[in-house]
């Protein structure tokens, strides 16, 4: 759990830094970056929520 937990926080700063890029200078390049490390970060919200239940249910 805490491995995945590292995991989203490390997707989500790339995320942050590339939006961050996108809209405050500009760079399109950093736009599919940015939409890249969403859809990784639904994955792994996804499998943290199936851990969390599971644990729950314990």
């Amino acid at each position: 759990m805490k491995d995945l937990i590292q995991k989203i926080n490390a997707e989500f700063e790339t995320f942050k830094t590339e939006s961050q890029s996108l809209v405050e200078k500009g760079v399109k390049a950093a736009g599919p970056r940015a939409r890249k490390a969403t859809l990784e970060l639904e994955k792994q919200l996804k499998e943290f929520r199936k851990i969390s239940v599971e644990q729950s249910k314990k």
